[in-house]
């Protein structure tokens, strides 16, 4: 592995994961949207593409013999009907515009990573989730999720390993859910939401990170869920924020109702989730550094 090509290689995951693979001795080629962003060193360039215009920088491939892509538009911004549109095809006309290209042009990649989630498995209480689980959630994340996952899937035609990357709740300090989780339970507003029996399927930042680059540097293929091995509640996730904090957790649960009313369809973010597992990444040989969410939350706050 000698060059890799990210895209949304300046948010959350893929500003660490490029860190990470310069480190490893993999250099980083990344597409970017903003002209701003393209930075060119030795091992570390930037190339413009612009994905509703159809426009890509062919040369962001030479070289390159792998693809991580990441990109797509936040889900955490209320979904209306416009937004929603955003939602989708931020990823999928994206992987077209990267699929046309390859066919276009000599090139070396043999392998493609798309980032995925763990919305597409149903909301359940009881229902533990492998990769083999058929079941689908018929609400909009899962869709998208449907959509992502038919679009890199389409990268096979090109005779190329491709992986699926499906990721739980990424708990980092100063990004992702985890701040607005600590925010309210530091002003002593903290509460469970809904009834808090929910599932969380967490996953720590650097274990998101060290997935990417098992499976990169493994040349591994197929369905991955990204999520660490012990799941958590929603209460309890918020009662251990808490007692990190010392504040007291007061209030009564916020209903379903209210948060739909606040947050609209995207009030199943915070009141559904999933219980999913982690063993087919372990039993490859993958080595989570935070199994717990104890550790974890100590490491972040």
């Amino acid at each position: 592995m000698k060059k890799v090509l990210i895209t949304g290689a300046t948010g959350l995951i893929g500003s660490k994961l490029a860190k990470a693979c310069l480190h490893a001795g993999i250099e980083v080629n990344y597409l970017t949207t903003s002209k701003e962003k393209i930075e060119k060193t030795e091992k570390y360039k930037g190339f413009y593409w612009n994905p509703k215009e159809g426009k890509i920088d062919s040369e962001a491939f030479e070289g390159v013999t792998a693809i991580i892509n990441l990109v797509g538009a936040t889900i955490a911004k209320r979904w209306t009907s416009s937004y929603k549109k955003v939602i989708i095809e931020s990823r999928v006309e994206s992987m077209k515009l990267i699929y046309n290209t390859l066919e276009n042009i000599e090139h070396d990649v043999s392998h493609f990573i798309s980032a995925s989630g763990v919305n597409i498995y149903p909301n359940s209480e009881t229902k533990l989730y492998t990769e083999e689980s058929e079941e689908v959630d018929d609400n909009f994340l899962a869709k998208v999720v449907v959509a992502w996952e038919k679009a890199a899937t389409k990268f096979k035609n090109l005779g190329m390993e491709v992986t699926k990357v499906r990721t739980g709740m990424v708990l980092a300090k100063n990004d992702g859910a985890l701040p607005k989780l600590v925010q309210p339970i530091k002003l002593g507003l903290g509460a469970p939401l809904g009834d808090g029996n929910q599932w969380q399927s967490w996953i720590h930042i650097d274990d998101i990170v060290g997935i990417y680059m098992f499976i990169l540097q493994n040349q591994i293929e197929g369905i991955f869920n990204a999520v660490a091995p012990n799941p958590i509640q929603n209460k309890k996730l918020t009662k251990l924020i808490a007692n990190h904090y010392g504040s007291p957790l007061w209030l009564p649960n916020v209903p379903a109702f209210a948060l739909k009313l606040i947050l609209g369809e995207m009030y199943v973010l915070v009141v559904e989730g999933q219980l999913v597992s982690s063993k087919k990444i372990e039993e490859l040989g993958y080595r989570f550094k935070f199994y717990n969410i104890e550790p974890a939350l100590q490491d972040l706050l």
